[in-house]
């Protein structure tokens, strides 16, 4: 048995993972949270019953991320398949030699030429605003792109982006950086946390993990578990009013267009921002008091998975905030929920599918139900519309044939190797 330094970065761990499967590509996840090549070994829980799970990629595969309603497809043998949306939105892609290509509309990020020499090379994490790009290269810099008072500008603070970046969120219009020395550093839209002044001594050290909260928020969670919040306060930015209960324990907080909600260690979970948008979860309360192990949301509302895989909903009933047309389905098994702007679909432990919520953001599967009755293992969104790679390679794709719903006009290349 060998040991690390806990002053190391997680590319020891991509390094003993790569002597299993020299020439391959990989990605480490803890629970649901990716470990890049740069994260502090100190940043993970590396306990006794502490799994690390591995996700081998095909070598020719691309890493895709985009902000448009739209979908790619990144295949076995490195082609990419698009469909959906084509007059709106940007995509960006890392190849396997770490380069960077993108495509789309230009003031979106899909023109990358300004920046294009420092996206030859070295590239291991993409991150969108709605309008911008931020990539980490594998030296801690980070590279940014698109919309400039959306976070593609960072200039301002460059001199903090140069090295020792881990980690990288976006919101609609802002991003934030963690840095290997545990501190913050924020670009973009003041109104969206663009700017972290006002908490910045509480973002100068011990920071763990940064996640874009909501539309227009941030949350921080520290070193001692607590979390520091920050952006707009209609959106979740203030937490003052549950303070007290972010104070040790989160493990966990996400988001919705206007409000945000924190998993903490012990299974209950806290909620604050807009009340229409899931910030009230007076509803179903005493069942967020223990037993939740993910949270996850939509613009309108969350979900809660627990531990015997039932769900809990809270929110904009329209929108994915009230399952009860789906209840009976959702009473155990459930593995995964993905959200769409305001819909959700849930994969079951029987590879099987469940959606709700409103219509045309993709509640309503009907159409493709017997092909999603079994073998599903990955459902991603647009605003509008679900597609779900199934165990075999293939897609199948619901909701607005706008945005990405109708995958029809490609459909012999989504049969297999996806």
């Amino acid at each position: 048995m060998g040991f690390w330094s806990s002053t190391l970065r997680a590319d020891c761990l991509y390094k003993s993972v790569y002597k299993a499967k020299p020439g391959s590509r990989r990605r480490l996840f803890q629970g649901t949270s990716e470990i890049t090549p740069l994260t502090p070994l100190a940043a993970l829980d590396i306990s006794v019953d502490t799994c690390i799970q591995v996700v081998w990629l095909s070598n020719s595969a691309a890493i895709i991320r985009s902000h448009c309603n739209a979908f790619a497809a990144a295949k076995a043998n490195g082609s990419v398949v698009t469909w959906g949306c084509g007059t709106a939105g940007a995509y960006a892609a890392i190849k396997d030699n770490g380069s960077v290509v993108t495509w789309g509309h230009y003031r979106m990020g899909g023109d990358s030429s300004s920046v294009a020499s420092l996206l030859t090379t070295g590239v291991v994490q993409v991150v969108v605003t709605d309008s911008a790009f931020a990539v980490i290269k594998d030296n801690g810099s980070v590279v940014t792109w698109g919309e400039w008072k959306h976070g593609g500008d960072s200039r301002a603070v460059a001199t903090f982006l140069a090295e020792g970046v881990v980690q990288v969120c976006g919101n609609t219009r802002a991003f934030a950086a963690l840095k290997s020395n545990g501190s913050v550093v924020t670009w973009g839209d003041t109104f969206s946390g663009g700017i972290s002044s006002l908490v910045a001594p509480l973002l100068a050290k011990d920071v763990v993990q940064v996640s874009a909260t909501s539309m227009n928020a941030f949350a921080a969670i520290k070193a001692n578990d607590s979390v520091v919040t920050w952006g707009s306060h209609f959106y979740g930015g203030d937490s003052s009013a549950v303070a007290p209960l972010l104070t040790e324990g989160v493990v966990q907080v996400c988001g919705t267009h206007g409000a945000c909600a924190a998993l903490l260690a012990n299974g209950s979970v806290v909620t604050w921002g807009d009340d229409g948008a899931g910030g009230d979860s007076s509803k179903v309360a005493p069942l967020l008091t223990e037993g939740v192990i993910q949270v996850y949301g939509n613009y309108y509302g969350f979900v809660a998975i627990k531990a015997d895989g039932s769900v809990l909903t809270w929110g904009y009933d329209e929108y994915g905030g009230d399952h009860s047309p789906v209840a009976a389905l959702l009473t155990e098994g459930v593995v995964q929920v993905c959200g769409s702007g305001g819909a959700f679909a849930a994969i079951k432990s029987d590879g099987s599918v469940v959606t709700w919520g409103d219509d045309s953001y993709g509640g309503d599967s009907s159409t493709v139900a017997p092909l999603l009755s079994e073998g599903v293992v990955q459902i991603y969104s647009s605003e509008y519309a679900f597609a779900a790679i199934k165990a075999n390679g293939s897609v199948v794709t619901w909701g607005d044939s706008r945005y990405g719903g109708d995958s029809s006009a490609v459909a012999p290349l989504l049969t297999e190797g996806i």
